[in-house]
């Protein structure tokens, strides 16, 4: 893909799944990479990983939602590689809850990471960028339930619209600098995520089984299955790349046809 080849690439979230994918395909092409998470052990494994395949990488443990830790991982990411070019606010988590059982711990929870932890990074990465002067790009994980409410994760989906309406926000506000902000809007993608919605649900007496939730949850992807990181990796590296340089506030779908909005 054109224009990752030495870029410096933050992706937040990224010692597993999504994250780790995203991190993995950027590396292959060239990117520099930092391995963003809460977990610092599980970062540091990723990132010594793409090391041993000749890969640029650091780890940094970070809690996005803490905006003192995130300037911290701001200055490591300089101090590494010079600047910041590539933003990839992917960090984000879920516990599901029925409707009427949500309580403000669990909605406060979700969004202080979800929606606030992309606004702070979206703040602090963009100011990086705004005084480096040479542009760059910010992409934000939202996901389909921001377009469609589900009852089971209510707070989750108000999280992701909130990520939503931040992309189009942040892309308004820092054209002028000529900083794209972007989003991706996954569906069902196999995850750890996704092992622990499900055995949160089972311990709710939402479901039954393990398997039950996705395979439901998955009936209407018209491509007939749910996604991998691996198959996400390419709208990211084209999003991280110069050939989406024309392209700014805009969530795109990568759900396998489940709900065409």
């Amino acid at each position: 893909m054109n224009g990752i080849e030495g870029k410096s690439i933050i992706v937040t979230g990224g010692a597993q799944g999504l994250g780790e994918g995203i991190l993995r395909r950027l590396a292959s092409e060239g990117a520099r990479v930092v391995v963003a998470d809460l977990n610092g052990e599980k970062a540091q494994t990723v990132a010594d990983d793409l090391k041993a395949e000749g890969h640029e990488a650091i780890a940094v443990k970070v809690d996005v939602a803490e905006r003192a830790e995130v300037k911290a991982l701001v200055a490591k990411t300089v101090e590494a590689f010079g600047g910041i070019d590539v933003l990839f606010n992917n960090a984000g988590f879920n516990k599901p809850v029925p409707f009427f059982e949500v309580d403000e711990a669990n909605f406060n929870a979700i969004l202080r990471v979800n929606t606030l932890g992309v606004l702070i990074g979206m703040q602090e990465i963009g100011k990086q960028m705004i005084a480096q002067g040479r542009g760059g790009k910010i992409i934000n994980t939202a996901s389909v339930v921001g377009r469609q409410g589900n009852p089971e994760f209510a707070p989750y989906c108000v999280s992701k619209a909130g990520v939503i309406s931040l992309t189009q926000a942040g892309a308004r506000e820092m054209a002028k600098h000529k900083i794209t902000v972007n989003g991706i809007a996954p569906g069902v993608v196999v995850t750890p995520l996704w092992d622990g919605l499900e055995q949160d649900m089972i311990d709710k007496g939402v479901i039954k089984k393990k398997g039950e939730f996705i395979e439901s949850f998955s009936a209407d992807i018209l491509v007939g299955y749910p996604a991998k990181p691996s198959d996400l990796a390419g709208i990211t590296a084209f999003l991280a790349s110069s050939e989406s340089d024309y392209i700014t506030g805009q969530i795109i779908m990568c759900e396998g046809g489940m709900i065409l909005v």
